[in-house]
């Protein structure tokens, strides 16, 4: 199986969007630069040393700015695969679409990106609209 590892949401307000779920859940925070967005990683849960998830079952997620594009309205999921490439086969062949990766300047790109330091990312849209995103992660996107 292909599990989900993370979610992700959109903010208007990143200070403000910050605040509230500091405040409101006690999660922790953590912001990115221009180069990478301007993307600010949620820790919800306990994480090692490497941040990897010590509950099982349990997630950590990021938040990004939206934009006009309704892609960015909606909460998303990101699903860890083994090889995005194979992946993304099979969400064409199963009536998907592959919506791409944008870059941190903006720009859109149909082919998986890469996240320094994370794997290779692609959103897609599931056959009911859904935005959904695939990460290969980087042990397995060095193999």
């Amino acid at each position: 199986m292909n599990p989900v590892t993370h979610f992700e949401m959109g903010y208007n307000d990143r200070e403000r969007m910050k605040s509230f779920y500091e405040k409101t859940f006690g999660w922790q925070m953590k912001q990115f630069g221009p180069e990478m967005g301007n993307y600010v990683v949620a820790q919800t849960t306990e994480t090692d040393e490497q941040g990897m998830v010590q509950r099982p079952g349990a997630i950590n997620g990021g938040f990004y700015q939206k934009t006009e594009d309704p892609v960015s309205q909606a909460p998303s999921v990101v699903i860890a695969v083994q090889d995005i490439h194979a992946a993304l086969a099979a969400v064409t062949a199963n009536g998907g679409t592959i919506l791409g990766a944008m870059a941190a300047d903006g720009s859109r790109s149909m082919g998986p990106e890469m996240i320094p330091g994370v794997g290779l990312w692609v959103s897609i849209q599931d056959t009911e609209g859904n935005r959904v995103s695939l990460l290969q992660p980087n042990e397995r996107a060095a193999a």
